[in-house]
Order: C-alpha cells, then structure tokens, then sequence
C-alpha cells in the first residue's frame, strides 16, 4: 500500500536534486528518505530515480509519475482544508515580506481583504525590494519575483506566467518618440533600479540582451514606476507592476515582438512545517487574484 509520506518524499527529493536535503527538510536521517523511495518503487515496480554517488535524477519513469503524485498530494491537502480550513477561525500572526511595488499596489489592498475575512489573524506586511532572509528575519512567508533556486525553500507558485514588459508614458513618447528596435533602447533615457544589490541595466528581452543607461536610478522599484508615469524614461518592469497603469492609458507597452524576461510569482516559506492553514489559505487568495490578471495574447 502506497504510504502518503513516501510520495511527499518522492516530490522534495525531485524537487531539491538530494535525498540528504529532502531529509534536512523532513528532520529526517538520509538513509529514512532512501527506504521511503525504495518503498514507493517496490509499491510501483519501477525505478524513479537514477543514483550515482555524485548526481540523483529521475528515470523516464519517475518523470511520468511525479505529476500524478503531486496531483495526489494537493487532492489530499485540499480535501484537509475542506475539512478544516474553511469551517475554523484562522488566529494567529502572519508575517509576510513582498516587493515594495507589488506589496503596495496589488497585495495591500488583498492582503486587507483577506484579513476582514480572517479577522481572529493579524497580518504584519513587510515591504522592501532587498530579499528577505526567512531563517534569520521576523518573516513566515515571503513573495518573490524570479525562479527560487534554493532548493532549502518551500516554493508554491502564484502567477508562474508573469514576465517583463517595456513601457513609457504617453507624454515621454511625445516628446522623445517611440524606440522601434532594441537598439534604439540605448538613445533613450531608462529608469533602474537595484536587483539584489546591483543596477539592473542589461535588459533581456527574447534571446538579446540591451545594455541600457539612465539618469535616475533608485533602490525602490514602486519610485520608478512613479517616475515612469511621470514621463522621466523607459522602464522595464513586471507585467502585474504596470498592467493597470496600461489599461488607464498611463503607460504604453513598446516592442512587443521582444518576450520579456520571465518573472514567475512565488510564495516561499522556509519549512514544510510552515505550511500552516493560514498560509495554505492565503497562498489560493492570492492565486487566485493573480490569475485574474493574467493577460490574454499578450504575452
């Protein structure tokens, strides 16, 4: 018989590339999480993994059934909160950390939402564009932008979709014009900000990459967009950061014909055992409100 603890092992070993981390994750020994793998492929008469002392990847096989036993294991995490979490008062605190811009133009007024429905929960909002440190800071959950490549982290997506556009306002166009290459990018004056210390200055958009320069640089992400709207540049921004400055007719989307870089959404905790009813519900609220954003044919 299938033991449900096997496929959760089966999932974080695929998923973090290590017995040894899955059985960090687990408070588990490394040699429990290998019996719990060699279970599952007895259960299933197939190897899922291929191991050598140095690499651990999934077979062919283990590749077919890994989207099956992740199904299982929502099934069963959403008939518990079926069970529970909707009929039971969420209490509590919950500390969440996002991106200056984000947090304050999308998840402030979603995050309050979710409280007057939750109203035993307090919510502390931490906003800063420097990444939290969910070991070290007063932080539960945190929401970022970008792949999460630390494989010691929980991630559940939000809006996987989600990428950069280029925008200007109307009245900058005006008065500079309308750059019709990429490399007419580089005339331009282009808002930066900081990414993870450094300016962000090399825009990827497609399979090129654009240096770009500009007069004003800021640490903050929400003050550049403001700066956009002021027509002081061009800037290269989150898809969910400006889509309602574009659909006022605030900000106009340029060379669309370059994909944007990717910049998925992510609810990162530190720990499996973080995954608390309060943040399992927070983390389909928010899902679902970013879905609802998602843009049709465009990108």
């Amino acid at each position: 018989m299938l033991r449900i603890t096997d496929l959760e092992l089966f999932t974080r070993a695929s998923a973090l590339g290590s017995f040894t981390a899955a059985a960090h994750e687990a408070d588990l020994l490394p040699g429990q999480v290998a019996a719990a793998i060699k279970r599952l492929e007895r259960e299933l008469d197939v190897r899922l993994f291929a191991r050598t002392t140095r690499s651990l990847r999934l077979t062919a096989e283990g590749e077919l059934y890994l989207p099956t036993a992740q199904r299982v294991l929502e099934t069963l995490r959403q008939g518990r909160e079926d069970l529970h979490g909707s009929h039971s008062q969420l209490r509590g605190v919950l500390q969440v950390a996002a991106p200056s811009d984000m947090g304050r133009n999308l998840l402030r007024p979603w995050l309050s939402a979710f409280r007057r429905e939750h109203p035993g929960l307090n919510l502390r909002f931490f906003l800063s564009d420097q990444l939290a440190d969910l070991y070290r800071d007063p932080v539960d959950v945190a929401i970022r932008y970008g792949v999460i490549a630390d494989g010691n982290y929980i991630a559940l997506p939000l809006a996987p979709w989600n990428r950069r556009v280029v925008v200007a306002s109307p009245d900058y166009l005006a008065r500079h014009g309308r750059p019709q290459t990429l490399e007419a990018l580089q005339q331009h004056d282009c808002l930066l900000y900081l990414q993870q210390g450094r300016v962000y200055d090399k825009w990827r958009l497609g399979n090129r990459t654009v240096q770009v320069r500009g007069p004003l640089v800021s640490d903050d992400a929400d003050v550049v967009r403001r700066w956009a709207l002021e027509g002081e540049g061009i800037v290269y921004k989150s898809w969910l950061d400006v889509s309602a400055n574009i659909a006022a007719g605030e900000l106009e989307m340029l060379l669309p014909e370059h994909a944007g870089e990717p910049t998925p959404v992510t609810l990162v905790c530190p720990h499996r055992k973080q995954l608390t009813p309060a943040v399992s519900q927070l983390h389909g609220w928010l899902r679902e409100r970013f879905e609802g954003l998602r843009p049709v044919g465009l990108l």
